[in-house]
């Protein structure tokens, strides 16, 4: 089933650079507002000392273009979904499209080095076990399947009897990963054999496309998972046994909506897991009640943002304290304090920046018409896709705009980065290498 496929375009000149790029003001677009090794993929850029803060008009570069989904093979998906994985030490990318193909790429330009091919659409992103150079991806067709990195040879196929869509997470010798029929499994690493499975009763009719994953706490050895019914529900990672009280999102989106009936129950993003004064919390989100707080021990209530409805991703922007830019306005300040900040992607009412700590609204930056993808921490900032107006650098201070790209057709797949290198690919079925490149320093007269 793995073939490789040849076929790739680097754009290098200024013209052709021309012919793709498009910077994007904020004001028009939102509403509020290869890959080196392991060892150098840092150098120009690190968290301790990230582009945006003394002069936020960085730019995005395209080094790596080529068309990637064979249209002949493309079966009613108008969109790119998923996201791909990245490992870093030998510069690979790896990305699902809709033509039922994971593909293996060379980080440096794109090309290919194999495909494998599945009985559905592959819109999931896949987890790297570098251990055992194993490559876990989820089909449409309702399997998880499990090839070989160095050539996409399959290792097995798990049929799970629902599409998988979301990265599957590791703990030890065991495998956790999630279906869009609200069941979680537990499989082993190796040879796929089953552990134990869990399931809920799905909220039909009362849920919206796609579903949430599991995470996963090394530390307590517990599983947390999200369901299409409202309910979030913490595991035990060695037999399943529940060790919560399932607790009821649902009840708040029913407040929310004045005590009628809500439209949609379900909590389709995948639990989040930081650090609190508190103790550890876990972050999710119902679509009708908005993002909540639990705490990861017990489940109970640590705080709520009722105003932020509609999300369907979740992530925490960190960066780490620092010295001010050697070529910044504040050279030779005091140092830069830590940051960090909750993210809530929500196509009906934008992206929010949450305080983790109390649930505070950071800013907002309302979406623009047809919806945005989860961001990813790139370079010191926001990397989000739009599925009509392209792929735009956000600040996290703020969420204003930085820079952007449009190819034409979109981006509802959520870009990939390691370093200051991103990948993603186009609603129209083209790979993008990018890389975020800070502002140039220019010697004072």
């Amino acid at each position: 089933m793995a073939t490789a496929e040849p076929g790739v375009a680097v754009i290098r000149t200024a013209t052709e650079l021309a012919g793709a790029r498009v910077v994007l003001a904020a004001a028009a677009v939102f509403a509020l507002a290869g890959c080196p090794s392991a060892e150098t993929v840092g150098d120009r850029t690190t968290p301790e000392n990230p582009t945006w803060y003394s002069r936020p008009s960085g730019a995005l570069h395209v080094v790596a273009h080529r068309p990637l989904t064979a249209t002949s093979r493309q079966v009613g998906e108008e969109y790119e979904r998923g996201k791909a994985e990245i490992d870093p030490r030998r510069s690979r990318v790896f990305v699902g499209s809709s033509d039922h193909g994971l593909y293996a790429l060379r980080a440096s330009d794109g090309s290919s080095l194999w495909r494998f091919e599945t009985l559905g659409v592959v819109q999931s992103e896949p987890y790297y076990d570098e251990e055992l150079d194993t490559v876990f991806f989820g089909s449409h067709d309702g399997a998880l399947y499990a090839v070989r990195a160095q050539d996409g040879t399959l290792v097995f196929r798990f049929a799970a009897g629902a599409e998988v869509a979301k990265r599957p997470v590791r703990l030890g010798e065991t495998l956790f990963f999630a279906n869009a029929s609200d069941y979680l499994f537990a499989i082993d690493r190796r040879t796929g054999k089953p552990k134990w499975q869990v399931h809920r009763t799905s909220a039909l009719g009362m849920e919206v496309s796609g579903h949430a994953g599991p995470a996963v706490d090394p530390r307590s050895g517990l599983v947390y998972m999200a369901y299409s019914d409202g309910h979030v529900v913490a595991y035990d990672a060695k037999d399943g046994a529940e060790r919560w009280t399932p607790v009821d999102l649902s009840a708040d989106a029913e407040q929310a909506t004045g005590g009628e009936a809500p439209r949609y129950l379900d909590v389709d993003t995948t639990p989040v897991l930081d650090d609190h004064p508190q103790g550890k919390v876990v972050y999710v989100a119902a679509y009708g009640a908005g993002v909540v707080a639990l705490d990861a021990v017990t489940g109970s209530r640590v705080w709520s943002s009722e105003k932020t409805v509609g999300v369907t991703d979740l992530m925490v922007y960190r960066d780490a304290a620092h010295d001010p830019s050697p070529h910044g306005p504040d050279r030779g300040g005091p140092p830069v304090p830590p940051y960090k900040v909750l993210v809530a992607s929500s196509a009906s009412s934008g992206l929010w920046g949450l305080d983790p700590t109390t649930g505070r609204v950071l800013w907002r930056n309302a979406v623009p018409d047809g919806g945005v993808t989860s961001p990813t921490q790139v370079a010191g900032a926001l990397l989000v896709g739009t599925t009509r107006y392209g792929l735009f650098l956000l600040s996290p201070r703020n969420g204003r705009v930085i820079d952007g790209v449009d190819f034409g057709g979109g981006f509802a797949q959520t870009p990939s980065a390691y370093g200051n290198h991103a990948y993603v690919v186009t609603n129209t079925g083209t790979f993008l290498g990018l890389v975020v490149e800070p502002p140039i320093a220019r010697p004072r007269p």
